[in-house]
């Protein structure tokens, strides 16, 4: 019998970055299609105005960021204290390796291995650890788990693709990031890895190249009709169906695995109902108590246009942890943390589920 543990993290990209994570406000600012009526501080909430205060949010960047590296490091000691046998991690491809050429509502990635050289084409100035351009990565794959879990949910009526090696990336920087954040002290990732990849982007995959959007980028990408948008991604409840059909598998399976769902929350550029300037930060709290207090049917009862309006993409990778959970009898984390941000781009959530074991021998002993 398998067991299992549940993780929820970020692979927020400025983290790879130096200085200050919070100027993205000021490119709205400065950005002639964004409406008057969210130009004037005053009138911002008030969290979002303290935080951007009188420093353009340095010092919110400086919090955040010592925020989030307390929060990997957490994590990676309830991962080595598991030990897995390798990890499962749910993440969204922007337009990486799945291109006009296919683009799958969700693939298993079950590779050999991964190599891959982030900071080889890094915009964003001098990475976070001083690494040089030519750094190379290596991370182990599983293949033989991956075909186990393509074959167990399509017997379990979940149509899933798969594939062995990677069609324009060796690795979307979801996966990559999280490697890169679970081993942000460099003392190297042990774990064989299984990327299960979501079309989170759906709409705006191919129509704006995965890039995140400013309101003026907005209208020339997507036009005034959004008439160039792409099929919408997978239902939310689907993935939260697709996450519970792999918590089964793994549950029958003879593997400890820790299954990993990276992303932040609402994402500004994505949110129109703010400009593309803040996150829906009301609607990620609410999805935050309902994890907290193991309401998976809050989670399950969620449409693709409502994921959409609030700028919830990229929380598909935690639909399917959120229905992984419920199928495993998991109903609450035993460490969750809401980091709030309104100028950050989003907020970012992390957790630790008790592992499957724990769950099943209390059941027993009640």
């Amino acid at each position: 019998m398998g067991q299992v543990l549940g993780l929820g993290i970020t692979h927020y990209p400025p983290l790879t970055t130096q200085g200050n994570m919070c100027l993205r406000i000021r490119k709205c600012l400065d950005d002639p299609a964004l409406p008057e009526n969210f130009r004037d501080p005053d009138q911002w909430h008030p969290t979002m105005r303290a935080q951007w205060a009188d420093d353009e949010g340095q010092a919110h960047s400086d919090r955040h960021r010592r925020d989030l590296i307390e929060q990997f490091r957490l994590v990676r000691e309830q991962l080595d204290a598991f030990a897995p046998d390798w990890v499962l991690l749910w993440g969204d491809d922007q337009y990486e390796n799945f291109r006009e050429d296919c683009i799958p509502p969700y693939s298993v990635l079950a590779y050999e291995a991964f190599e891959f050289q982030p900071w080889k084409h890094h915009s964003r100035g001098r990475n976070a650890w001083d690494e040089p351009a030519d750094k190379t990565f290596t991370v182990k794959g599983h293949r033989a788990a991956g075909k186990y879990l393509a074959e167990a949910l399509l017997k379990q009526r979940i149509d899933v693709a798969y594939a062995y090696k990677p069609l324009h990336a060796p690795l979307g920087h979801a996966f990559s990031n999280s490697v890169l954040y679970l081993d942000y002290d460099r003392k190297g990732f042990p774990y064989p890895l299984l990327p299960f990849a979501i079309n989170a982007y759906g709409r705006q995959v191919v129509s704006a190249h995965g890039a995140p959007l400013y309101p003026s980028q907005a209208l020339a990408v997507l036009g005034p009709d959004e008439e160039k948008l792409d099929p919408p991604g997978p239902q939310p409840w689907r993935c939260f169906d697709v996450g519970a059909a792999i918590g089964r598998a793994l549950q029958a399976s003879p593997w400890r695995v820790a299954i990993v769902a990276s992303s932040s929350w609402s994402h500004s550029f994505l949110v129109k109902k703010h400009a593309l300037m803040f996150p829906d930060v009301e609607s990620d709290k609410r999805y935050y108590q309902a994890l907290c207090e193991g309401d998976w049917e809050f989670w399950r009862d969620t449409t693709i246009e409502q994921a959409e309006d609030r700028g919830h993409h990229e929380l598909l990778n935690w639909f399917c942890l959120a229905g992984a959970m419920h199928a495993l009898g998991i109903r609450k984390p035993r460490h969750a943390v809401f980091l709030e941000s309104w100028i950050s781009n989003s907020d970012k959530v992390f957790a630790v589920f008790p592992p499957s074991a724990e769950v099943s021998r209390a059941a027993v002993r009640t």
